[in-house]
């Protein structure tokens, strides 16, 4: 219980350290921003709002301008069991790819997901 307090006041000065320090969002005309738009809608982000390595996915996303829905697996009973029960562990950050053919990927590990971002939305 004595825990609470201190990881309620770290993950503060995690979110403020993010406000500070994230990049500015990439800047594309109306169509292209569309695009980008459709292809971030079959992406879900699942995290905890002031884990530090979901902060630096949170980061990229936020600098190329991608509307990937965020899902708080902690604050959110059912976005967790989707993630313990389909992504088979309780970690984050854990990004769900949902393919057009129905398939699904979670990927986990925010170097990893970073990696993915980078590649396939090149800025």
């Amino acid at each position: 219980m004595i825990l609470e307090p201190l990881r309620w006041i770290i993950g503060q000065g995690v979110l403020g350290y993010e406000r500070l320090t994230r990049p500015e969002p990439v800047q594309r005309e109306m169509e292209e921003q569309a695009v980008v738009d459709a292809v971030t809608s079959s992406l879900a982000l699942y995290e905890f709002r002031s884990c530090p390595f979901c902060m630096k996915v949170r980061k990229v996303m936020h600098g190329k301008n991608l509307n990937i829905e965020i899902r708080d697996a902690r604050r959110n009973k059912a976005w967790g069991e989707e993630l313990k029960q389909e992504g088979g562990k309780w970690q984050v950050p854990c990004l769900k790819i949902t393919r057009s053919d129905g398939s699904v990927t979670w990927l986990y590990e925010s170097r990893d997901i970073i990696d993915y971002l980078n590649e396939h939305f090149p800025t």
